[in-house]
């Protein structure tokens, strides 16, 4: 009788999170869920209680506690930062999937890895923020890191044809979003025109990333911490078909791809069964189906942000937490209509210089940094 894993979905509502449930119910008695936590969404939230039957649960507004409770009594309702704490720390949790968006996921990866769980992460920025300090805690507590996005998950995959020593480098592909060949002037961009992803169904921010191509900025920061290959080894290319994930090349000129159609529910499956592969359910991939693979190079005087990001993490320190914390805010501004597409890696820019890099020691030292790094953006934002 194969094991069944027992996991804490953080994020349950979003989209990560709500695919993970999808792959819950297609490994049905596989997989148990033993605690969600979701943001403002209640309603689904509640949806998902009834079917999954957590017996703990956090919500991210405790004025909310009391809906849950008065609905479901017999279970254990958490809220803000003790429910990011306590939850992936859960004795009779084996996984821990982190599906928050942005920084607040930091907080239940450092628990999760402090814990020694199974950490699945679809929240890059724990990396970008802590990479670090999360990668030599998780290998003295004995626990494991594994990547649910396609491009870590696909260089995750191709690298056990080799040895570290013998990668040349990393490939990581990218959709390119909807502006990558786009001709118009890129400060006139909308939100609206933004979220048009032509690939992807993916949550806000991400997908604001994926238009700025901040999005493989940060992966490329991930991938360097995941797995400890210099930054001048990581390269990106634009792949509008989506069909190949990423790639390794290796020093006898061999290159290894991880290909499938585009569905996050393939890597979040593979990350929760590992070292099994498990039936899923998406299709099987027909090359002849998708016809030609395409492949480009960004434009990094359109496209700035994947070079912003490598300095920031050649720069070391805390240049990879402000370049973080500062696209998040950034990002939230161009949704609100605050300022254009264009200023959102122009302000990253700006604080890699005004903000002093420090050295990062501890996980107090991050969370402090991303305090200075909010402030810096709240004179910043006065102006506009």
């Amino acid at each position: 009788m194969p094991k069944v894993i027992k996991i804490a979905l953080l994020g349950s509502t979003g989209s990560i999170g709500t695919q993970t449930l999808d792959v819950v119910r297609h490994l049905a008695g596989r997989v148990k869920v033993v605690a969600l936590s979701a943001g403002r969404n209640v309603e689904l939230l509640a949806r998902q209680i009834g079917e999954f039957s957590p017996r703990v649960v956090g919500v991210a507004n405790c004025d909310d506690v009391e809906k849950i409770s008065a609905k479901f009594p017999q279970i254990e309702v958490l809220c803000g930062d003790e429910a990011l704490e306590k939850i992936p720390q859960l004795d009779d949790v084996d996984v821990v999937v982190n599906a928050v968006v942005g920084s607040a996921g930091l907080l239940p990866s450092w628990y999760a890895v402090v814990a020694g769980k199974r950490l699945c992460t679809a929240n890059k920025e724990s990396l970008v923020m802590a990479g670090e300090i999360l990668m030599r805690e998780a290998k003295s507590r004995g626990a494991e890191i594994f990547p649910i996005d396609s491009e870590h998950s696909a260089l995750f995959q191709a690298m056990f044809s080799g040895k570290k020593s013998e990668i040349r480098r990393l490939i990581l592909t990218a959709s390119g979003g909807p502006f990558w060949n786009y001709s118009g002037p890129l400060d006139e961009i909308t939100p609206q025109q933004a979220l048009a992803h032509p690939t992807w169904s993916m949550g806000a921010k991400i997908t604001i990333d994926s238009a700025t191509l901040m999005n493989k900025g940060l992966e490329l920061i991930e991938a360097h911490y995941l797995f400890d290959i210099p930054p001048e080894q990581i390269d990106v290319l634009i792949h509008p078909q989506s069909i190949v994930h990423s790639i390794v090349e290796f020093v006898d000129g061999s290159q290894i791809a991880q290909m499938s159609y585009p569905d996050m529910r393939l890597p979040i499956q593979y990350a929760l069964t590992y070292p099994e592969r498990l039936p899923s359910q998406i299709r099987y991939l027909d090359l002849f189906d998708v016809g030609k693979l395409e492949f480009y190079r960004y434009n990094p005087e359109r496209f700035p942000a994947i070079e912003v990001a490598r300095r920031a993490l050649n720069m070391g320190g805390s240049a990879t937490i402000v370049l973080n914390v500062v696209n998040e805010l950034a990002v939230l501004a161009f949704l609100e209509g605050r300022i254009r597409f264009t200023d959102i890696v122009k302000y990253v820019i700006e604080a890699l210089d005004d903000i002093k890099n420090e050295q990062i020691l501890s996980i107090n030292d991050v969370f402090r940094i991303e305090q200075v790094a909010k402030k810096w953006w709240h004179k910043k934002s006065l102006d506009f």
